[in-house]
């Protein structure tokens, strides 16, 4: 849980870049890439983390501009990633300007649960991370070369002239 706005804002530059490298390696071909039929595809979990940085923290009251929770996904991955920026952007602006750290522990409904705006912060960045995780397992299946996110990837330690460790 946050309880101070600008350690949201670290951690969240350094998250929400991780994720950026995710989204700026997919193509439009790889966002119909799917585990089944019964599962989302590449696409759509991509556009869903996009989407919910404003369904999530408009239940707080935060008001910022972003896609409406129900816009259809783009066929363009580039128009996922440059949405993501956009709308990433416009979060941080908005809760460094509509909030204070007090604003942290106010209690918002969410999905029938009160939280704390700290624990919803802290729920985003969990909730982007297990997506993310998602996604880059999609990237490997359609063929992507997958960034590095928490360290170097398989495909960035050939590029550093080292072998990937042992599995």
């Amino acid at each position: 849980m946050f309880l101070k706005i600008g350690d949201f804002v670290q951690n969240w530059h350094h998250e929400a870049g991780s994720t950026q490298k995710i989204f700026d390696a997919l193509t439009d071909e790889s966002l119909a890439q799917e585990v089944s039929s019964e599962d989302r595809t590449l696409g759509r979990i991509a556009w869903h983390l996009v989407i919910t940085l404003h369904e999530m923290l408009s239940r707080t009251g935060l008001r910022f501009e972003a896609p409406e929770d129900n816009a259809p996904v783009p066929a363009s991955a580039k128009t996922i990633a440059d949405t993501y920026r956009q709308t990433s952007a416009a979060m941080i602006a908005a809760i460094e300007s509509q909030w204070t750290d007090a604003s942290l522990l106010k209690e918002s409904d969410m999905y029938g649960d009160s939280w704390l705006n700290g624990l919803t912060l802290s729920i985003l960045i969990s909730h982007q991370t297990h997506h993310r995780g998602q996604m880059t397992v999609l990237m490997r299946q359609a063929g992507l070369k997958v960034p590095g996110v928490y360290g170097p990837s398989r495909d960035e330690w050939s590029l550093m002239g080292a072998e990937p460790p042992a599995l």
